[in-house]
């Protein structure tokens, strides 16, 4: 029985030097960081340096930086947070069309609830967002602007510094993006970007802590309510063991991502070279210059969800889409977006990698979907 795990994308292992430095931790400190006595100060002290060292990694200031549970929430925090601070400005919010179901959601709810109004941006046939596209779309009452750095499904990178910048030398918006998939993978230039958040679980840390970076200077209504933690903006005890693991884990990820990035680059070219000798009914819908940490891939004339479902019988783990919408019976919308083809849509399959996968793993994969593709009839 095999055991090849190809879904980082949806989460990671957990580190071994994470591992054994949360059970360090537990075992030291367990108070409440927000208690006054010695143990919750030491507590407190804990989740400040964690804070620190992530505002000096990503190089921004230390109250900028908000912990959440993960992008979802922070997703919710930014999209509907900044929509009720500055409604009085306007009522306008762009996006686009493939974005993390937890941001698209949130739009949605602003629109059914609020009366906002969104334009949802679409991609050109490399999955990415047009500036053209987003000029004609900014109005004068446009608050916020929030565009995904790296797709989750495709893998497909927009160019977060050319947008952002337009947007902030051209509006009074705020820019947001999404950079879950970009963090620790892709060098993306924030210097007019806003907000921007990740999660912990997707850098090789635990489930349950993520990162929002705000900008000083933005004002989010808080959608959490009940204590003063995270400056007023997210009430509740605070998971700081989880907290001070995503800060060393994205210290880990940033000091190692260059040897990292070279080795999931030569997988994936390795995977879509075998994927090209084996398969004449093939389709790639990530882009050529996608992210090489996501690969995103269909046939002809085979369901996706059977594959998927043979393979994790074979011991092979990998998506048909985003795990935050995977079931849904709905087609992948960022798949549709760039191929416009409903079949493939339905039935993509989503590899993503990691440094810890091998030529090895890659091989057995082809192999047992190769044996699965000839099973399944059309």
């Amino acid at each position: 029985m095999n055991n090849i795990y190809l879904d980082y994308a949806a989460t990671t292992p957990v580190r071994k030097e994470i591992l054994e430095a949360y059970k360090k931790l537990l075992d030291i400190s367990y108070a409440n960081s927000d208690s006054i006595h010695a143990l919750g100060s030491e507590a407190g002290k804990y989740l400040t340096a964690a804070r620190k060292q992530i505002a000096n990694l990503l190089n921004v200031k230390e109250k900028e930086i908000v912990f959440t549970s993960g992008s979802t929430e922070a997703n919710n925090l930014v999209i509907k947070g900044v929509a009720m601070a500055y409604k009085g400005r306007g009522k306008h919010i762009i996006t686009t069309s493939i974005e993390h179901p937890s941001l698209l959601d949130s739009c949605k709810w602003l629109e059914e609830n609020l009366d906002f109004e969104v334009t949802y941006l679409p991609v050109n046939k490399e999955g990415k967002i047009e500036l053209d596209d987003l000029k004609k779309a900014i109005r004068e009452d446009t608050i916020l602007v929030s565009i995904m750095a790296v797709n989750n499904e495709l893998g497909s990178i927009n160019d977060i510094y050319k947008l952002s910048k337009y947007v902030k030398e051209n509006s009074i918006a705020m820019f947001h993006t999404d950079a879950t998939q970009a963090m620790g993978k892709e060098n993306i230039d924030y210097s007019y970007v806003d907000l921007y958040n990740f999660s912990g679980h997707k850098i090789y840390s635990l489930k349950g802590s993520g990162v929002l970076v705000k900008k000083e200077k933005v004002r989010i209504v808080p959608l959490i309510s009940g204590g003063q933690q995270e400056f007023n903006l997210r009430g509740g005890t605070s998971n700081y063991h989880n907290h001070v693991m995503c800060s060393k884990a994205l210290r880990i990820g940033l000091e190692n991502h260059q040897k990292e990035y070279r080795h999931v680059k030569e997988i994936n070219k390795y995977l879509i070279t075998k994927l090209n000798e084996t398969f004449d009914d093939l389709i790639i819908n990530s882009p050529m210059d996608a992210s090489p940490y996501i690969l995103n891939f269909a046939f002809k004339n085979k369901r996706g969800e059977v594959i998927v479902n043979a393979l994790s019988n074979a011991g092979i783990y990998i998506s048909s889409k985003s795990a935050c919408s995977s079931y849904s019976k709905d087609y992948s919308k960022s798949v549709y977006a760039v191929t416009r083809d409903e079949f493939t849509s339905k039935n993509s399959l989503r590899v993503s990698f990691s440094y810890l996968t091998s030529k090895e793993e890659i091989d057995i994969f082809v192999k047992e979907l190769k044996r699965i593709h000839d099973e399944l009839k059309g």
